[in-house]
């Protein structure tokens, strides 16, 4: 319960920032701003395919802890290593937006994407620790099924914010 009381707040944060991020692209004449690059939609929308795939995996994870906690381990992993890929993908696109002039103070763009996209990115970082969390106490065999359920609602909460904040800020 506890899990879900956090990601509906963390949910009525990101409404408030891509309500503010949405209110300012409309009011705004030319949008994305003079001088500002393109953000990359094809490989932003490969790396959400990533994310998705994750979240298959772990629920695969779940499925199989049901029947054999052992056999959860491989999916459990692939769901971690997939989710790994996703947060280092978002970092070498910032390191390359950044390079082609999009930072914090560059414009409105830059401003609310790196907020928005950059605090998906925590909550990525903290929901993937989590999971490490998880694993462990599987491979000990000390995890219990609301400690998974709990992993998962975070995971998934990640996963499906992700394609809403790409079609709002990428789209």
């Amino acid at each position: 319960m506890g899990m879900l009381i956090f990601v509906f707040t963390e949910l009525m944060l990101f409404a408030g920032l891509l309500s503010a991020f949405s209110i300012v692209r409309a009011g705004a004449v030319i949008w994305p701003p003079p001088g500002q690059p393109r953000l990359p939609i094809q490989a932003t929308a490969f790396n959400t395919g990533v994310l998705v795939a994750s979240a298959v995996a772990l629920f695969l994870a779940q499925r199989s802890f049901f029947h054999d906690r052992a056999a959860a381990r491989r999916p459990l992993l692939l769901a971690m290593l997939l989710g790994a890929f996703f947060v280092v993908f978002q970092g070498i696109e910032w390191v390359r937006l950044v390079a082609q002039g999009l930072t914090l103070t560059s414009s409105t763009l830059g401003s609310f994407f790196y907020l928005i996209v950059g605090l998906h990115a925590l909550h990525a970082i903290a929901a993937l620790s989590v999971l490490v969390y998880t694993w462990r106490r599987l491979e000990r065999g000390w995890l219990a099924q609301d400690q998974l359920a709990a992993a998962q609602v975070f995971w998934y909460f990640v996963v499906g914010l992700w394609p809403i904040l790409y079609g709002v800020v990428y789209l």
